[in-house]
């Protein structure tokens, strides 16, 4: 949140194993004139796919091993979008998950399936996650 380029992102907790984020991208992020640039598109889905691994431990932090992205259709900016991540599978230090960005109108326009792990033990995840710059809602 506190990232003056971030995307500012609230993730929802909207089901057991799912969470919901809404963003509106501005034309600052586009690639193409009116399109959201893909790299944009990808970071939106890896953030959802990533924060969906939290639920019921948000001090869990998992990285992205593996992403496949499948971009459906170009998508536009100036247009809300709902992100949503779903868990899949979690085994050990790994997890799968789907997510996924929707248009107002239910059309998909892009969607990616990743491969998460937990963070090596070299990093150091603070205890306080306010102070590290994240918050439960």
């Amino acid at each position: 949140m506190h990232n003056p380029i971030g995307f500012k992102l609230m993730f929802y907790e909207t089901g057991p194993a799912e969470v919901t984020a809404h963003f509106t991208p501005s034309s600052d992020y586009e690639g193409f004139p009116g399109v959201l640039h893909g790299g944009m598109v990808a970071t939106l889905l890896d953030e959802v796919g990533g924060r969906v691994t939290m639920i019921g431990d948000h001090a869990h932090f998992m990285m992205t091993a593996k992403m496949e992205v499948k971009y459906r259709q170009p998508t536009p900016v100036g247009q809300p979008l709902r992100i949503v991540g779903r868990l899949l599978n979690r085994r050990g230090r790994l997890a799968t998950a789907h997510a996924a960005i929707w248009l107002p109108d239910d059309t998909i326009t892009a969607e990616a399936h990743l491969t998460l792990a937990d963070l090596p033990d070299s990093f150091q995840v603070p205890t306080n996650l306010e102070e590290f710059g994240w918050k439960v809602y």
